[in-house]
Formats: structure tokens, C-alpha cells, sequence
């Protein structure tokens, strides 16, 4: 039985404080650029003769519109939307029903006469289909939260060609790019039409039948070199390897195909174990933006797209609701606090799409092929897939803090929110995940037993947790379940011990063999070289020393965070050759020196300068 969405609003901390500043300051920039980049004209051209020619270098382009309104249907839904968001709403969803094709086709690049190439000619690089992907979880939402069904219209005409294009007994072929998947298994849950479940089903088992034509990268990078259930780990293009995974657990999710799963099951504890990066990050490789060897990451070049975050978020929560574990939901939270928050800027309006774990002093490539550039965060992309994509998940976070199953309320994310289903209603009130504290006091309540379940984080030591101030004990597998009669008023409290950690890679792990990473509660810190009086890549730190850090509210460039100060040591001035030969006695570390660590996601908000999160060990 799967989880059912409750109603959740998010009220307070730091998901409250990102998700005001999406209302104010990201969906605006977002709508700003994508008018100012051509995506708007870009439809409005298909109804004039003599059009001008299609702007910017990808026929996907459409999809930053999609995202967009995605995030822009729950900002309305919830009351939060800025001046100009209806506005831009509405100016898309009518410009998307004019110009839509009378069979259903609906892609700006591609119904342009002009366009090089005809619709459906390229599927392994025209993206029609992850276009129809993102129309589709756009119009779903807009009709689930603003009761407003015009873009669904769309999304269904669109859909119906599909299905009669590409359906049982039809043209057998698939995607470049996965999406279409997810979104097809959302709209036969919106529209009870299980066609749609059957193309879902239909794209992920085409896959490694070499239904794609393999140009400018082989097999691998789409994930078309064996069929879905025999791929023996993660592989390829990072985004695409996420996005299928979700898909399939989706239509796992309606099927109950146990041989999908089994595959699922295998990939993600795969992945995990040999592919994560310490902040949840997925993709080492720029070349290719793929995920690379087992045990291949590289600090200073990881890729780890903030798309792939999404995507690796999107698939752990799948995975939660099909098993109920709360491992998946332990990767969910430590990407959305390290891998997708870092990728952007504190004030909204600048990005990373790559996301390194390191920068050296004289580093300035930002993403895949250019060189130079801007180097921190920029306003926007040639490719501008990431921005839109964080408008919208982060307007969605409140899907993600609870779920109930069979009459069991799971709390999943800590957040400042007010949570109501059918049998209960609460409010939750912590400050998450600077402190570990979290109170939950009962609105309303069932006439019988009712359980709450509160997830335990894997990186708790312990935990404590009381109702009504009396003690209350069971954590078993990552959950503390209670489970009694409650009343208005009742107090369930939690408490998660926070202290500093210092972190280790495996020894196949080249790439940090040796160093220390720091982490607080599901936070991953780093140092910039402004809060290190010596070379980040001088400095050493111990176990031991993370351990004594002092935890402290910053009050000067990044307000609110909590940070950790420490006593570290600096190594003496490395020797000038690149492969000098070793003593036989390893020289000791250096004078003690004060040193800040601050959270990693908040890095590259001050000056431009270097950063580590993995530092020396010795």
C-alpha cells in the first residue's frame, strides 16, 4: 500500500526562510531570465509568419518553462506568489493552448518550418518526450493546486499522441534524456487512464535494446547498453540514471513488479556505497556529466549537477514509499541539505550547476566546456536546466516533511510546519537542522490509537523522546514509533544530539584517502580560506580536533548559520617539487592556528577564493 500525501505547510526555520526566498527572489529572477533568454518568444514566434529564429542552443528549452510553472502553480496554491507569477502563468498556459500542434505535438523548436530537423527525428538528443515530461508534472500540479485544468488539457493531448505514436504494437523507441517516465505513472494517478502506465512501462523496458542511435557519447551515458534490470550499478549521464531509477520505481509503485524492483534495490545500495559524495552529490565526470567508476570522486572536479540532486531526491523518495525505509529518507536529507541547497546563492538569484567538493586558488572553469568565466555562481546558464528545477523543488518541500500509511503518520523532514491528514492534525516546531530539538503539539486527534512514527537519523549517536514530559522509548530501523490515544494538546518532543563528527573515506577512495571531512546533525561543513589564516591546503586537522569544535551562531557575513570554530594545525611550506622523495620520518604538523568552518552550502556567497571540505589529516 503506498503513502498517502498529507497536507503540510512549512512555517518556520530554514525551509521556511528558502521557500520565502523563492517566492521573493528566485521565481522572480527566474521569470526575468527566461524572458529576457527567449523562451517566451520562442512560442510566441509560432504565430506569426516571418518569425524570427529560435533563440538559444538547445531544441529542450521549453522544459525552463514547464519547471517554472510547476513551482509557480504551487506558489499560487499556497498564497505565496509575487507580483507577476499569475501573470506569467497564465501568458504561458494561453501562448502553450495556441500553439500547440492540432495532433497534440507541442515543442517550439521543433515546429518551427525552419527547424534543421522534424519532430520525433532525433529522439536521442531532441528530448521531446523529457519535454512532455516536465509539461506534464507542471499541469498536474497546477490542477491539484490551483484547481485549474487548462495546462492538463495540454498535457493530455500531448500524452494521447505518445501513447498512439509510441504504445503497444507502435514505433519501439525511447528517450535520449529519461523523465517522460515519472511523469507518465503522475498522470495516469491524476486521470485513472492506465495507457499512460503502460507507456511508462513501455520506455523503461526498451532501454538497452539499442533503440537509441549512440552519437557523440556510447551506450553507457544513456543508460541503453543493457536493459534496465540487468544494469549492474548506476552509470552514465548522472541526471538521466536518477530520473530513469525514479520512473521505474514509480511504475514499481503500480505494478508491484518485484524484478523492477530487485534491480532498484541493487542500483541504489550500489550507488551509496561506492558512488555518493560525502554532501550526496552524483556525477563525478564534466566530460560527460556522468557518474563515473565506483570509488571515483574526485573533490576539486566533481560535477554532482544540482539536477542530479533533484533527481536522487526524487528517486530516495520513491524508494521510502515503497518500503517504508528510512535509510532512503537518510540520503533525501543529505542532499537537500548539502547537494541541491548549495546550488544556491543566498540571496536567489545566482547558481552553480556543478557543485566540487574543493576549489583551488586558481580556479575558474564553472561548467563542461568553457573556460574562464564568472567564478562563483552565475545568473544563468546556456543550458539553464538548474534554476528552474530548484524553483519548483523547492516550492514542493512541503511534500516531502510527512507521509501516512495505513493509519501511521511518518514524520520524515524536520521542519517548522503544521502537518493534517484525514485522522490528525499537528504542529511541529524546531530549528532544524541548525539544533536538533524538535516539539510537536497535538491540534486535533483520533478517537482510538494512533501511531506517529519520527525518523532517526543514521548519524544520531542517540536520541531522546518524551510525551507530555514523561519518557517514551523503541527506535528500531531508523524510526521511533508512539502509538497511544492522544488528545489536543498532547507534546511529543525529540531530541537529536548534534555533535561535530569528522568523517573518513574508504580506502579505495584515492581521491581523499587521508583526509577528514566535517559534519554537524545533516550538515557538511567546509573552509573557505577566508575563515583560515594559513592555506586551506596546509591546513591539518585531527579527529580529535573536530571533536572539541566550538558550535556558534554566526553574526557577521553569513547570519544564522550555525558555524564551528577550532584549533587546527598548519603543515610547514610544502617542498617545491611535484614528486619529491619521502623521509623516513613523517615531519609533525605544524603551530595551531583558529580556524572556521561554516556549512558547505552557504560557500561562495563572500570573495571568490579557495575552499575545501575534505582537509588534511596529516
Amino acid at each position: 500500500m503506498m503513502f498517502e500525501q498529507v497536507n503540510v505547510q512549512i512555517t518556520g526555520g530554514l525551509l521556511r526562510q528558502w521557500q520565502a526566498r523563492n517566492s521573493t527572489a528566485t521565481v522572480p529572477h527566474t521569470i526575468e531570465q527566461l524572458r529576457a533568454a527567449g523562451n517566451v518568444d520562442n512560442l510566441r514566434r509560432l504565430l506569426v509568419t516571418d518569425a524570427p529564429p529560435y533563440r538559444g542552443r538547445y531544441p529542450f528549452l521549453d522544459t525552463d518553462l514547464y519547471k517554472t510553472l510547476e513551482g509557480v502553480a504551487y506558489e499560487i496554491g499556497a498564497g505565496t506568489a509575487q507580483d507577476g507569477a499569475r501573470e506569467f502563468f497564465d501568458e504561458v498556459v494561453e501562448l502553450l493552448e495556441r500553439v500547440q500542434a492540432e495532433d497534440g505535438y507541442l515543442n517550439s523548436y521543433f515546429q518551427d518550418p525552419a527547424s534543421a530537423k522534424k519532430p520525433w527525428e532525433d529522439l536521442s538528443w531532441g528530448h521531446e518526450l523529457y519535454n512532455l515530461g516536465h509539461l506534464i508534472q507542471a499541469a498536474v500540479a497546477a490542477r491539484r493546486r490551483m484547481g485549474d485544468g487548462r495546462l492538463l488539457a495540454v498535457a493530455v493531448r500531448f500524452a494521447d499522441l505518445v501513447v498512439e505514436r509510441f504504445g503497444p504494437g507502435k514505433e519501439e523507441a525511447t528517450c535520449g534524456h529519461p523523465e517522460v517516465e515519472m511523469a507518465l505513472v503522475e498522470l495516469f494517478r491524476e486521470t485513472g487512464d492506465r495507457a499512460y502506465l503502460v507507456q511508462a512501462g513501455l520506455f523503461v523496458d526498451r532501454r538497452g535494446q539499442a533503440r537509441l542511435k549512440h552519437t557523440i557519447f556510447p551506450p553507457e551515458y544513456f543508460q541503453d547498453h543493457l536493459p534496465f534490470r540487468e544494469l549492474p550499478s548506476v552509470i552514465g549521464h548522472a541526471v538521466r540514471m536518477a530520473y530513469l531509477a525514479a520512473g521505474a520505481t514509480d511504475i514499481y509503485l503500480e505494478t508491484g513488479d518485484r524484478s523492477l524492483f530487485e534491480a532498484l534495490d541493487r542500483l541504489w545500495d550500489d550507488m551509496v556505497a561506492t558512488k555518493l559524495y560525502l554532501t550526496g552529490g552524483l556525477g563525478s565526470r564534466h566530460s560527460d556529466e556522468a557518474i563515473g567508476d565506483r570509488y571515483e570522486l574526485p573533490s576539486e572536479r566533481a560535477y554532482a549537477e544540482t539536477c542530479a540532486a533533484i533527481a536522487t531526491m526524487q528517486w530516495a523518495w520513491r524508494m521510502f514509499q515503497a518500503t517504508g525505509g528510512a535509510k532512503y529518507l537518510d540520503v533525501f536529507e543529505r542532499v537537500l541539505f548539502n547537494a541541491y541547497a548549495v546550488g544556491l546563492s543566498a540571496d536567489g538569484r545566482a547558481f552553480f550547476y556543478d557543485n566540487p567538493l574543493q576549489r583551488r586558488p586558481d580556479h575558474e572553469q564553472r561548467s563542461g566546456a568553457e573556460t574562464g568565466g564568472e567564478m562563483l555562481r552565475r545568473s544563468w546558464f546556456g543550458c539553464p536546466c538548474c534554476p528552474p528545477n530548484i524553483v519548483r523543488w523547492m516550492a514542493q518541500l512541503g511534500d516531502y516533511v510527512a507521509a501516512e500509511r495505513e493509519g501511521v503518520l511518518h514524520i520524515t523532514t524536520y521542519a517548522g510546519a503544521r502537518i493534517e491528514t484525514g485522522s490528525i492534525a499537528l504542529v511541529m516546531e524546531t530549528d532544524y537542522p541548525w539544533d536538533g530539538d524538535v516539539r510537536i503539539v497535538v491540534e486535533r486527534a483520533p478517537d482510538g490509537p494512533y501511531a506517529i512514527r519520527l525518523r532517526v537519523p543514521a548519524w544520531a549517536r542517540s536520541v531522546t523522546a518524551s510525551v507530555n514530559g514523561r519518557p517514551v522509548e523503541g527506535a528500531e530501523d531508523g524510526w521511533l514509533t508512539v502509538e497511544r490515544v492522544w488528545a489536543a494538546g498532547d507534546e511529543l518532543r525529540l531530541g537529536v544530539p548534534m555533535p561535530v563528527r569528522a568523517h573518513g573515506s574508504h580506502p579505495y577512495l584515492d581521491a581523499t584517502r587521508g583526509a577528514v571531512g566535517v559534519a554537524r546533525g545533516p550538515l557538511v561543513y567546509c573552509v573557505e580560506q577566508q575563515d583560515c589564516p594559513v592555506s586551506v591546503d596546509d591546513l591539518v586537522v585531527s579527529p580529535e580536533q573536530v571533536a572539541g569544535a566550538t558550535v556558534e551562531r554566526s553574526r557577521d557575513e553569513l547570519p544564522g548559520a550555525v558555524v564551528l570554530r577550532m584549533t587546527a594545525g598548519a603543515a610547514a611550506p610544502p617542498s617545491a617539487e611535484l614528486y619529491p622523495e619521502l623521509p623516513a620520518e613523517r615531519p609533525a604538523p605544524g603551530g595551531a592556528v583558529p580556524v572556521t568552518f561554516v556549512p558547505h552550502f552557504l560557500w561562495g556567497n563572500r570573495r571568490p577564493e579557495a575552499m575545501r571540505v575534505w582537509v588534511r589529516n596529516a
